[in-house]
């Protein structure tokens, strides 16, 4: 019996494509790499809308955020299409360790995780954009007495998998959360600090062709950057939507976030 599990939150539906919100945790499809999940999205979106869906892209399990999937044969082509040939914008917000540079381009080639050592790279490229940053005055390691963080906006042009992660994890700031290429002892600190231990990964919009006409279209996850809280705003920030990623809104939106990038990300 399928296990029972509230409605997929659809950001689009039309006769060619649906967008949902991936919740955090949840597979993509089943795999048996993880056998002992039971949360599906492709499986629960089916029982939800009452037809087949077909995956044309991937999230991680530990990253939630906009995902796109094709409802019939000749739309999952096209949009698989326009993934292929990098015809899809992609941004994903990342919560990181320490102080990222303000704007960096990596180009750093990757090979495959489960590739041998002398399989050929590919290549891999992802804009980065600090977008906030703040620092708390408690040590998480110690060798220093403040505990910093970013938050930043990841554009990857090219689609390899874990490639936002291994990225910043090559500019030796990982994301939090990543128990593959974090810090464990980083991690843990930060999970017991917010009670609440994930993968800080948010596929916040994905701006791609149509399949059926090639109109371009935005989807977002809905998730709104509140105004930057100083020592002197006493006020919470602000949450417009409080179904749009509320691990985010509760435990990361409430640190005191120092804004480097004006209207980044839209506010309602």
């Amino acid at each position: 019996m399928t296990p029972a599990h509230h409605p997929l939150r659809l950001l689009w539906q039309d006769a060619h494509m649906v967008a949902v919100f991936k919740p955090a945790g949840w597979l993509v499809h089943r795999t048996g790499l993880d056998a002992g999940e039971t949360r599906f999205v492709m499986q629960a979106l089916r029982n939800q809308i009452g037809q087949h869906v077909y995956p044309v892209h991937r999230l991680d399990k530990g990253t939630c955020g906009v995902l796109v999937m094709a409802l019939h044969p000749a739309a999952a082509r096209a949009l698989a299409d326009a993934f292929a040939r990098h015809a899809v914008r992609k941004q994903y917000l990342a919560l990181v360790r320490g102080w990222a540079p303000a704007q960096a381009e990596v180009n750093h080639p990757l090979r495959p995780d489960d590739a041998p050592p002398d399989a050929p790279t590919q290549p891999a490229h992802t804009r980065l954009t600090r977008l906030a940053r703040m620092e708390l005055p408690e040590s998480s390691d110690p060798r220093f007495a403040t505990t910093r963080a970013s938050l930043v906006l990841a554009e990857p042009t090219t689609g390899r998998r874990h490639q936002i992660r291994r990225h910043l994890k090559h500019l030796a700031h990982p994301i939090l959360g990543d128990a593959t290429h974090g810090k464990g002892p980083l991690n843990r600190w930060w999970a017991q600090r917010l009670g609440l231990h994930r993968l800080w990964l948010h596929a916040w919009q994905l701006s791609l062709p149509h399949p059926a006409d090639g109109r371009l279209v935005t989807l977002h996850s809905g998730l709104q950057w509140p105004a930057a809280r100083t020592s002197t705003t006493a006020s919470a920030p602000p949450q417009p939507n409080a179904d749009a990623a509320p691990d985010w809104q509760q435990h990361i939106w409430t640190l005191p976030w120092q804004q480097d990038i004006e209207d980044a990300l839209p506010k309602e």
